[in-house]
């Protein structure tokens, strides 16, 4: 299968547990695969038969700086279902990460698999 991909997407938005976390935004990294069948598309050159990464980066970026989630599972789950609703998603990874949320680490997060079908 396929694959199309969004890679470092950095949005801003609350995210978290602690008081202090839902008082102003902070980073959240966001990369997503969603697997696809391109060939269609590779073929007719026509965008109406792709999987169209910057509506769904935008849909991934405004949910994320408006869900107010508290756990990045939440909003892990949340994108990976945004993704499952775009024409010609068939299965996505979804990995969201907050940078510099624990100290002496690059970045902390998830990544979740999901498909249509399940």
């Amino acid at each position: 299968m396929d694959k199309v991909f969004i890679k470092d997407l950095l949005v801003r938005g609350i995210i978290g547990i602690n008081d202090w976390e839902r008082e102003k935004a902070q980073d959240i990294l966001i990369n997503i695969t969603a697997f696809t069948d391109t060939g269609t598309a590779a073929v007719s050159d026509d965008i109406s038969d792709c999987v169209d990464y910057r509506a769904l980066a935008k849909k991934a970026q405004t949910h994320a700086e408006t869900a107010a989630r508290f756990t990045v599972e939440a909003l892990a789950n949340d994108l990976a279902k945004i993704c499952l609703e775009q024409k010609g998603v068939k299965k996505v990874i979804v990995r969201v990460e907050k940078p510099g949320a624990v100290r002496y680490s690059k970045s902390v997060g998830v990544e979740i698999e999901r498909d249509r079908d399940a």
